[in-house]
């Protein structure tokens, strides 16, 4: 069972074209459209992964 912080976490990341992963309390991030290669941040906790996504939302589609 989702918490609302991952669920919105999890809607975000649909939104930015991101797959995640979840092992435990941990989080992995993956995004392979649209972008030359792909981008993958792992080990992430959910203060964290939560702080990707939003810098990709910040910063357009292409995240930089």
């Amino acid at each position: 069972m989702h918490s609302e912080r991952e669920d919105h976490l999890l809607h975000l990341a649909g939104r930015l074209l991101f797959e995640v992963e979840k092992q435990g309390d941990r989080f992995t991030l993956l995004r392979t459209e649209d972008v030359e290669r792909p981008v993958r941040q792992a080990d992430l906790t959910l203060e964290q992964a939560e702080k990707v996504l939003n810098t990709w939302k910040l910063r357009g589609p292409h995240g930089g």
